[in-house]
């Protein structure tokens, strides 16, 4: 049930069916020169859709913003702080618990430490509050690099790389663009740099040269697969 196109009634009728809610966070974060400034966001939204296809499941609006350190100076990336997630996530967790939703999913597609420690942080204060509440927190990309051994080639890797860009030219084509290549950042260890476009200067980290939509279909289906049971988890298990 995509919470976005439900009328009220619908959305009534759904809590007869499921108190579980899958809640899509993304970014709005450059790319590379090849992927769209929403990809993130386009991830999470995209399975948590397929995962409502296959069984009662509420899927919240997806949130278009997270907090980017390591990219916040490319051109596009728009970051916003740690205090507005972590406000804005509790608020939302808040909101559909008052509303019967009682099992939630924080499903990041954006992966910056930053940014899921911060959404960590949220679901650990909510779990406190809310006495009735359990809550699984994880960024997308976790499920897709795990699940997808034995069909990625790129060693380490992550942003905009073979993994990323594979899952667009699957589920969303006609936003992925030529041009991108292999690349790796050298920020130095434990230092903080300002100038963060130095050390990253095509935004890629991984080989999107070896990306097929094929890959990203055998990828988009694993990360779902691994969606369903972790909802089977939370919903019989005892946290």
């Amino acid at each position: 049930m995509i919470v976005e196109e439900l009328t009220m009634p619908e959305f009534a009728l759904g809590l007869e069916q499921t108190r579980t809610i899958l809640i899509p966070f993304g970014a709005t974060e450059q790319h590379g020169t090849h992927l769209p400034l929403a990809t993130d966001t386009l991830h999470a939204a995209q399975v948590g859709r397929l995962l409502a296809r296959r069984r009662p499941l509420f899927v919240a609006p997806a949130v278009p913003y997270g907090v980017c350190r390591s990219t916040a100076d490319h051109p596009g990336t728009i970051s916003i702080s740690t205090s507005t997630l972590r406000a804005l996530a509790i608020d939302l967790i808040t909101a559909f618990y008052r509303q019967g939703l009682r099992n939630f999913i924080l499903l990041t597609g954006h992966a910056g430490g930053t940014h899921t420690a911060t959404l960590i942080d949220a679901g650990e204060e909510a779990l406190q509050r809310l006495p009735e509440l359990k809550i699984a927190v994880l960024t997308e990309f976790m499920l897709a690099s795990r699940e997808g051994k034995g069909i990625i080639e790129t060693t380490d890797d992550s942003h905009a790389g073979e993994i990323e860009t594979s899952r667009l030219l699957h589920s969303h084509p006609q936003l992925v663009k030529e041009g991108g290549e292999r690349e790796y950042p050298s920020f130095p260890t434990g230092i903080l740099v300002r100038d963060k476009r130095r050390f990253w200067p095509g935004g890629v980290w991984g080989d999107p040269t070896k990306a097929t939509a094929e890959k990203g279909a055998k990828l988009e289906a694993a990360v779902v697969d691994a969606l369903a049971r972790l909802v089977d988890e939370l919903e019989r298990g005892k946290f």
